[in-house]
């Protein structure tokens, strides 16, 4: 069993859980406080409130019922809500469509962003770099808010930006154009980038950590999703210089998610979770507590008002969110894949049936969004929790993969394209499709042609994974792929601005609202 006994240290030390802007989120008490005015002074202490920022994203992003992870995932169309039609309406409303200002998921990621940057606010502003150590701590709280506010804006457009802890004085703040937010975090990941260390120099137990790598990553993507496609390829190439010794694909695709590829060698940047505490139904912390399994990983697992007899297929039931649909179905059929990333993302119902799996839905509701397959990847698999646990369905140990080295293949790939450079992004697409079971592209390709094909191997590599609507999103492809589904153009690009932001926060008026909310 993993251990990660950093996050054992959290309760007592995250500090002033407070997230910008909004006098509502201000009223909250803090957990914890600072033991003193010079803390943290020490390189332990130092590093003590730094696991804090980590642990803060291991809540927003697996938070019960309002996981950010998930949230991201939900307008695709690669999965459904699932379960029933009226359970949890916030993930219903995001997945048709029909989600509004008032959405609590959309409200307490936010909120959970906000509190990660706030917290990385304080430790910079209170921690003075006067060793080497301290300065890679400092550089990590860089990166670690930096990487919040690219998924704020991302998923939000313009959102306040700030770099000290918030206070009840400087807490209204209206919302910093997207821009010169991007400017901001560039420069937050190029500062990191020159003081961190290569993952391999981490120590064993400390392999969660941002490394120089991760944030070049990062920075990659932040430079891809402007369009930035010169600086995007050459930051990204960087990372793939140390392939194979730092980063490379897990050759065999299952174990990618399984515990045993957990940071290994296709680990860029992971969210991770343990089942230390062995949760029973009266001790699991439920909203607001701090949990430390990965409690939607059964909330996504199959439910039993459908499947019976999952163990067939090495799972256990679970409570039916986040079904696939037909079309990635369709789109993994279309592309001739069905070796090892197909059988390790979804199953066909025939071919569950045929595993010795049944089928068993009665009434509609139990149908409600399923569409002939069942998730295999990010699962409800019975070793992936605790053994000991009484109650295996609150401990599963899933870590969140936000970036995977084939990601950063991918991403290469799109950039070199776009910068006319065919044959470099023609050899990076290639590598994943290999490890797919695909023939490769061997001759030249239009940049056109070669655009579609990245497309559909992001498609299929990162599904489940949070990153298909945002791709869909940002290649001006939404409109055309899901207004069938309810997309509407010119609003659902973004998420609506919380309307408790709103009407707490002095500097945002309705009218600042994003368009259509």
């Amino acid at each position: 069993m993993k251990r990660y006994n950093f996050f054992k240290w959290i309760p007592a030390l995250i500090i002033l859980l407070l997230p910008a802007c909004s006098d509502s989120f201000l009223e909250v008490d803090p957990v914890g406080r600072w033991e003193n005015e010079n803390y943290p002074e020490t390189n332990d202490e130092a590093l003590s409130v730094l696991m804090g920022a980590y642990d803060l994203m291991q809540w927003n992003y697996g938070r019960d019922w309002n996981s950010a992870f998930f949230a991201k995932n939900l307008p695709a169309d690669d999965c459904n809500a699932g379960s029933a039609p009226s359970d949890q309406l916030p993930y219903q409303n995001l997945d048709d469509f029909v989600n509004e200002a008032d959405n609590t998921v959309t409200t307490a990621i936010w909120e959970g962003f906000y509190k990660t940057i706030n917290h990385c606010n304080i430790l910079l502003s209170k921690l003075v770099t006067d060793n080497d150590y301290k300065e890679q701590v400092a550089a990590e709280a860089k990166a670690i808010r930096a990487w919040n506010y690219f998924e704020l804006v991302t998923l939000f457009g313009d959102v306040p930006y700030y770099t000290e802890p918030t206070t009840m004085e400087n807490a209204h703040r209206a919302r910093t154009a997207k821009s010169e937010v991007y400017s901001n975090i560039e420069q937050d990941l190029m500062e990191a980038i020159d003081v961190l260390p290569l993952k391999s120099e981490l120590p064993d137990d400390q392999k969660f950590r941002l490394s120089k790598g991760a944030v070049q990553a990062i920075l990659g993507k932040v430079y891809l999703y402007q369009e930035k496609w010169e600086q995007a390829h050459q930051v990204l190439s960087q990372v793939i210089l140390t392939e194979g010794a730092e980063y490379d694909l897990e050759p065999d695709f299952e174990k990618v998610w399984k515990e045993e590829g957990e940071l290994g060698i296709e680990s860029v940047f992971e969210i991770l979770y343990t089942s230390q505490e062995g949760y029973d139904w009266g001790n699991f912390p439920w909203s607001p507590g701090l949990h430390e399994s990965n409690i939607h990983i059964v909330l996504m697992g199959p439910r039993d008002k459908l499947f019976k007899n999952v163990q067939a297929v090495g799972l256990i039931n679970g409570w039916g969110f986040n079904l696939p649909t037909a079309r990635i179905g369709e789109a993994f059929n279309e592309m001739g894949d069905n070796g090892p990333r197909y059988q390790n993302t979804i199953m066909s119902e025939d071919e569950f049936v045929a595993a010795g799996g049944l089928m068993v839905g009665e009434s509609d509701d139990d149908f409600h969004d399923y569409e002939g397959y069942l998730r295999m990847k990010y699962s409800t698999y019975a070793d992936q929790s605790n053994p000991a646990a009484s109650v295996k369905e609150l401990n599963f140990t899933t870590n969140w993969r936000l970036i995977r080295y084939a990601d950063v293949l991918l991403m290469a790939a799109e950039a070199y394209n776009e910068d006319d450079d065919e044959a470099s992004a023609r050899a990076e697409l290639n590598k994943v499709r290999v490890r797919a079971g695909l023939d490769t592209y061997d001759s030249a390709m239009s940049k056109e042609d070669l655009r579609e094909a990245i497309k559909k191997e992001r498609q299929l590599e990162l599904a489940f994974e949070g990153s298909r609507y945002w791709d869909l999103v940002r290649w001006g492809d939404a409109e055309t792929v899901l207004a069938p589904l309810g997309f509407v153009a010119g609003k659902h690009e973004h998420f609506p601005i919380p309307q408790s932001e709103i009407s707490s926060n002095n500097e945002i008026s309705q009218e600042d609202q994003n368009p259509g909310f």
